[in-house]
């Protein structure tokens, strides 16, 4: 009882915290507003220099360097040489569906079981989180909110970060199933007989054969689609099946499959599901789709790259080849975009590791590509966001240095749909305390 009580408090004192740092969304843009005398970087690849942008009614009705501002215009900004940006897109993310990883109440991004393709991650996200307000002061403003599982998870929705609730945060509903890949590794025995230490329930004793139950589940994930493939086929059809119902739109190519794999024997058991289904196919995670990738490209298969910033996959790779895979998928002609999962940045390096990758062999241009245009194709929104183009969404960065060098990088403005948000989040709050606490500097503006 009194653990249920302390639970209670807990979370009490939580909803109160954050109720007093909520910052409110934005009003819907209305009317014309012109950004002006900036270094535009469309994310295609292209750069305009003392560029202007006009955007009307949450679109961008034009853009380029020789855009005529009317004199009588009284929503002009001049930005003054810094550059501007499309909206980043982080293209794997658990924002909204945990809070705080260490409290059970804050959780809500797995559900029990491990064949679950009808889960919606969308209907259990929380806007109010805030953990959005710091990743959007680094210039991300939408992200793909991914639900976790032990095998198929869920499917996937785009979310915008500036609304009131799931319904306005939804930018596209339900657009790809995930499906997490059993290692397919072989684990060390070190003989004698009963479980192991180190949670690994097959150390030593008569436990199974990993590598053969991986490719056991897979087949009968084979399986499931042949049937649910026969389901839609069927025209008078007696009973709902929701699972079947849920993976229609897979065989006609309006959702993705989303295929959570490392290593380059998971890559080519995935690959199956394309040659037999024709599914359009993405795999998340990917350390090893440089060794495959003219594979990827023959199939017409995207990569996440999940985490650059990290240790090589296997033992004698290169210690800098998470660096280079970018670079040598581009090489290949394979689509692929980049991400940022570590769990204690939530995302918030996104910049960062585009940054990295465009020290190790990629042009500055293509890494931005990789977590705007490119993340918008893979997620399927690069009609509505993704490069700073005429007709699309406002989603528009403003910094005054290098948004991808973590040296200069400084987020002054963030435009959603034309809508100037805030850039207000916990981290400034904090800073701005202890600043003014310790007299060390004065307040903000604002504050």
């Amino acid at each position: 009882m009194q653990k249920i009580i302390l639970s209670a408090l807990l979370t009490a004192s939580l909803t109160y915290l954050q109720a007093q740092e909520t910052v409110l969304p934005a009003k819907e843009q209305k009317g014309s507003f012109y950004l002006t005398n900036a270094t535009i970087h469309i994310g295609n690849g292209k750069v305009i220099q003392n560029g202007t942008i006009k955007v009307t009614n949450g679109k961008i009705e034009a853009v380029g360097d020789n855009i005529p501002v009317p004199a009588s215009a009284d929503n002009v900004t001049d930005l003054k040489g810094q550059d501007l940006y499309p909206g980043l897109i982080l293209p794997t993310s658990t924002l909204g569906l945990i809070e705080i990883s260490s409290v059970r109440a804050t959780q809500d991004a797995r559900e029990i079981g491990e064949l679950n393709p009808s889960v919606r991650s969308i209907v259990a996200y929380n806007s109010d989180s805030k953990v959005i307000n710091t990743l959007r002061s680094n210039g991300i403003l939408l992200a793909n909110v991914v639900p976790q599982g032990n095998f198929v998870a869920g499917t996937s929705s785009v979310v915008q970060l500036d609304a009131w609730n799931w319904e306005d945060a939804a930018y596209k509903t339900d657009a790809g199933l995930h499906v997490y890949m059993p290692s397919l590794l072989p684990r060390p025995s070190f003989g004698g007989r009963g479980g192991g230490g180190f949670g690994m329930g097959n150390f030593g004793g008569q436990g199974g054969d990993p590598v053969k139950e991986g490719l056991e589940k897979m087949e009968g994930l084979k399986t499931f689609f042949r049937e649910a493939k026969a389901y839609q086929q069927l025209t008078d059809r007696k009973a709902t099946n929701l699972k079947f119902e849920a993976v229609k739109d897979l065989f006609e190519k309006k959702q993705k499959l989303y295929m959570h794999a490392t290593t380059a024997k998971q890559i080519l058991v995935a690959l199956d599901f394309v040659k037999e289904f024709g599914f359009d196919m993405v795999i998340v995670g990917g350390s090893e789709s440089y060794q495959v990738a003219d594979l990827l490209k023959q199939h017409n298969v995207s990569v996440i790259l999940q985490q650059p910033h990290s240790l090589p996959t296997a033992g004698d790779d290169d210690v800098d080849q998470p660096y280079k895979t970018a670079a040598q998928l581009k090489k290949a002609g394979v689509l692929f975009s980049i991400s940022d999962d570590d769990s204690q940045t939530r995302g918030r390096n996104l910049a960062f590791n585009a940054g990295t990758a465009a020290a190790y062999g990629l042009d500055k241009e293509e890494a931005l590509a990789a977590i705007t245009l490119n993340a918008a194709r893979i997620m399927g929104v690069a009609d509505k966001t993704g490069s700073i183009e005429v007709g699309k969404d406002a989603n528009i960065v403003v910094s005054s240095g290098d948004l991808l060098d973590m040296r200069n990088s400084n987020v002054t403005a963030a435009y959603i749909q034309g809508r100037k948000i805030d850039l207000t989040d916990k981290h400034k709050l904090l800073n701005d305390r202890f600043e003014q606490k310790y007299e060390l500097k004065a307040p903000r503006k604002g504050f």
